[in-house]
């Protein structure tokens, strides 16, 4: 038995009214004050009269938790976080099981299943209330394979892979304004790295982002997301993008002819036989083409290419379609890989560190490929690519001479193309139209 006392509700304005009222309270406070005494007619009694009433209640027993109710096990799923491990995985989701752990961390497939923990994926398991385990299941591979770790009725533990397809690829669209830097404006639109890195392969033929890029410039992309069981694992192709720099709009799209897949602009020209400005994807400048004072001789020469500042073993690729005609070493030039490409012209990559794995001269090399990484050997004072183009054997400017465009579609495969990437150009005048309406408001 409980007991309370209850203060009566309706004396609650005796009280009010017989505490002393402040001078400010006049006019039409005053007046409604009067008219709430005259309602409640109550007799002025002090705070020591107010009546009080015991309450007696009697309250339930308590309930009784069955301890078979806090046994049942129950669901959850986390993402991987870099530097996960299985100990954080274990500990992040309450499981307390070292028979389990040992299983996972010591057995060969649970080794290699914890080495290909990739951020961003998701764990799920079914745990007791005491911590052990019922299964777990962590993603392995690139299509929704995973090994299921799992504890039968007779409390033995099993480990097994599951290969049972659990992607879907869903057509995803990004916007993005340049600020500060392409890869910033990437990482404010939520835009995969590999998504970024193709932007500026597919767009290298148009503009230079070494040099280009200014703010207030604007994408648009459409591309294939892959996930699993609803968390994203990887992205997909990009199937059309649109870059305005300088407000002069730029298109891609991608297209199959024959049995191939390829890129075109919005006009239907190839970009498969065009040259990009540069064979590295994020750089800048150091040295321009044309005379200079060396750095090693200490006199006037001719400098016949750019060179590119980056970090030792930055990757190097192919600026066009072509043939290796030289890779080796050659004086000043250190390491030095030389492509031969249509129309009598050539392109040098010199200073390498390495050569990609495999290549050898009379190789056919496609645009983008790589073909090697950055370093400093030769007559460098640092790491940089020394990057020449040369036409009938004289090396010219890479940033300003004018090199072939590729073939344009004709007839009924540009009807056809134009058929075909209507739907996505549409998408990209739905996506301007947004940001239109957005900086109008």
């Amino acid at each position: 038995m409980q007991t309370r006392k209850t203060r009566i509700l309706a004396d609650l304005p005796t009280q009010l009214l017989t505490r002393p009222r402040a001078w400010a309270l006049t006019g039409v406070v005053g007046l409604s004050l009067m008219g709430v005494v005259a309602a409640v007619a109550v007799p002025q009694q002090g705070p020591s009269q107010v009546p009080t009433v015991a309450v007696i209640e009697t309250l339930p027993p308590p309930v009784a938790v069955s301890s078979a109710a806090t046994d049942l096990p129950f669901v959850s799923e986390l993402r991987v976080q870099g530097g996960d491990t299985a100990q954080t995985l274990f500990r992040r989701l309450r499981i307390d099981d070292p028979q389990a752990l040992a299983m996972l961390t010591e057995s060969p497939d649970g080794r290699q299943a914890l080495r290909q923990l990739r951020a961003g994926r998701t764990v799920t398991a079914v745990v007791h209330g005491d911590g052990s385990i019922l299964s777990f299941r962590l993603p392995v591979g690139q299509d929704g394979e995973r090994i299921v770790l799992e504890r039968g009725n007779d409390g033995r533990l099993t480990l097994r892979t599951d290969r049972e397809a659990t992607t879907t690829t869903l057509v995803e669209m990004r916007s993005g304004v340049i600020r500060s830097s392409l890869y910033a404006a990437t990482d404010a639109a939520e835009l995969p790295d590999e998504v970024a890195n193709k932007l500026v392969e597919l767009f290298g033929t148009e503009i230079d982002f070494h040099t280009d890029l200014r703010k207030g410039d604007r994408f648009n992309v459409i591309y294939e997301a892959v996930y699993d069981r609803g968390a994203p694992v990887r992205a997909g192709r990009v199937l059309a993008a649109e870059f305005v720099n300088q407000g002069e709009s730029h298109v891609v799209v991608l297209h199959q002819r024959a049995d191939k897949e390829q890129y075109y602009t919005a006009d239907g020209r190839s970009l498969g036989q065009a040259f990009l400005r540069s064979p590295l994807e994020f750089s800048r400048v150091t040295s321009g083409f044309g005379g200079r004072i060396h750095p090693i001789l200490n006199r006037a020469r001719d400098h016949k290419g750019v060179d590119f500042g980056a970090p030792t073993g930055t990757p190097v690729k192919a600026t066009s379609d072509g043939v290796v005609e030289f890779a080796g070493t050659q004086r000043g030039y250190g390491n030095l890989i030389v492509l031969q490409h249509r129309g009598k012209i050539s392109t040098a990559y010199a200073h390498l560190s390495g050569f990609a794995s495999g290549l050898r001269q009379g190789q056919a090399i496609s645009q983008g490929d790589l073909i090697g990484y950055v370093g400093t050997t030769g007559m460098s004072t640092g790491p940089h690519l020394h990057y020449e183009v040369r036409i009938d054997g004289e090396a010219q400017d890479p940033m300003s001479v004018e090199l072939p465009i590729a073939n344009a579609l004709e007839g009924r495969e540009l009807q056809a193309f134009r058929r075909d990437t209507a739907p996505l150009l549409h998408r990209f005048a739905l996506l301007n139209r947004d940001t239109q309406l957005a900086r109008a408001n």
